[in-house]
């Protein structure tokens, strides 16, 4: 199962085929597999990373830190699922260090991330701050460079 995980996930394209190629198993074994860990939502989903600056698409992208207080019986879930909730929220992430949370963010510009946190996320109850950061540019995304301008062992022009 290990192996089926890091090939989709890595090239969700891949048919059952190819699959069951790579693994040295039966293409029904692998498609029934596929099944169940879908059902199961082991498998969450399959995703296409897009490079919206090459596609001339205008996106703004924050990283938000939230502050919050745990609840008493149900932790940090109940408040990280209300949260999720917002359609603007990309992802969320349980951290440790300054903040509680991590969230990603998306909207068509930075006055509607700043209004989604005014109006949204600081006034729901439990959290106590935040802190937001705007994406300038993105040069990776998992796993995938989105540039190839220095290439690993391409040494950068150094002046004094």
């Amino acid at each position: 199962m290990n192996e089926l995980l890091k090939l989709i996930e890595n090239n969700a394209r891949y048919e059952v085929k190819d699959l069951a190629a790579l693994l040295g198993e039966d293409e029904a074994a692998v498609a029934d597999k596929l099944s169940e860990l879908e059902k199961e939502s082991i498998i969450a989903g399959y995703h296409t990373i897009i490079n919206w600056e090459k596609a001339d698409v205008e996106i703004s992208k924050a990283i938000i830190f939230v502050n919050c207080v745990p609840e008493r019986v149900a932790g940090y879930d109940k408040l990280a699922y209300r949260i999720a909730k917002y359609p603007e929220v990309e992802s969320l992430t349980l951290i440790s260090g300054k903040a509680e949370f991590m969230l990603v963010v998306n909207a068509r510009n930075m006055r509607e991330i700043s209004n989604f946190v005014a109006h949204k996320l600081a006034p729901t109850e439990g959290v106590n701050g935040t802190e937001t950061m705007f994406v300038l540019k993105e040069y990776k995304k998992n796993g995938i460079m989105f540039s190839d301008e220095h290439e690993d062992g391409e040494r950068l022009l150094v002046t004094p």
